[in-house]
């Protein structure tokens, strides 16, 4: 791979994304990881003049539930392409009255209400305790946000977004309870994923379209999977749209973060003490923290 076709930028999202008529297919690429196999083969491709890495986060033709990703797999894989930045484009369901369908949230909190999923690389002998009070890159969180109200959407600069475990939608106590809680949007897919992009140094933000009010709304009809493909599709080209206009900026982009060096103060395992598995299984993400002996 060449210094013009490096990856730097990941979306994760639905295929329909990568569906652009500006965007120049290079190669489809298969990753083999640690932890299994990717949701499906990267998309690589040109887009205004950015080569980014586009994964379909349910697998083509959607045949993954939101449990069954494999989340880990697909953010080592991206960190293996050598992606810095990754952009989730994703469905959510409102929460409050002034948040529409239709409507793009650019959330800057995250609740993870999960149960089943792995949440982290670490464990089998090699501890980190990373730091996720801001789970989302704000710089990059910023520029999505400005991409989307330049696309033309109506956009929300932060949130507290919710993820339950599904596939089910929620019941009506349960959306009542998440309101009280102070959640603003609802979704299935941001946890773990946000959480696994910072173990790897990746900034990380979410494009959160609302296609639904969930199953609080008193005059709106309960969320159902017509309703949430009738609003995304409405939604496609402004996402498609808003992330040409972002690799764009990325590339002449100076914000700061601390994302891509998270893992400096997070891990506290006695280096004499990781197992020589566990410690070639993570090379990847561990090796600039860890002395060479």
């Amino acid at each position: 791979m060449g210094e013009q076709d490096e990856v730097r930028i990941g979306i994760i999202g639905g295929s329909g994304l990568y569906n652009m008529p500006d965007l120049h297919v290079i190669r489809t690429v298969e990753v083999d990881t640690p932890f299994g196999q990717p949701s499906d083969a990267f998309i690589i491709g040109e887009l205004a003049g950015v080569v980014v890495a586009f994964l379909p986060r349910h697998g083509r033709g959607h045949v993954h539930t939101p449990s069954e990703v494999p989340y880990r797999a697909n953010i080592y894989a991206l960190k293996a392409l050598g992606v810095e930045k990754v952009i989730s484009v994703s469905a959510c369901g409102s929460l409050r009255e002034a948040l529409h369908p239709g409507d793009v949230v650019i959330p800057d909190q995250v609740f993870d209400f999960t149960k089943h999923r792995h949440s982290s690389f670490f464990g089998e002998g090699l501890v980190s305790h990373i730091s996720v009070a801001d789970p989302f890159c704000p710089g990059l969180s910023t520029l999505l946000a400005d991409a989307v109200a330049a696309a033309g959407g109506n956009v929300h600069r932060g949130g507290n977004f919710i993820t339950i475990e599904g596939p089910r939608f929620s019941t009506k106590a349960e959306s009542r309870a998440f309101q009280a809680w102070g959640m603003d949007i609802i979704g299935m897919t941001a946890c773990p994923e946000v959480f696994l992009a910072r173990e790897a140094g990746l900034c990380y933000a979410t494009m959160a379209h609302i296609t639904d009010y969930d199953v609080w709304h008193e005059t709106e009809e309960p969320v159902t999977v017509e309703m949430v493909i009738e609003q995304l599709n409405a939604n496609i080209s402004l996402a498609q749209e808003a992330i040409r206009r972002l690799v764009t900026t990325l590339a002449d982009a100076n914000y700061t973060c601390s994302c891509g060096d998270a893992l400096r103060t997070a891990l506290i395992t006695d280096p004499r003490r990781i197992p020589p598995t566990t410690r070639e299984r993570l090379a990847l993400l561990i090796d600039p923290y860890l002395p060479n002996t």
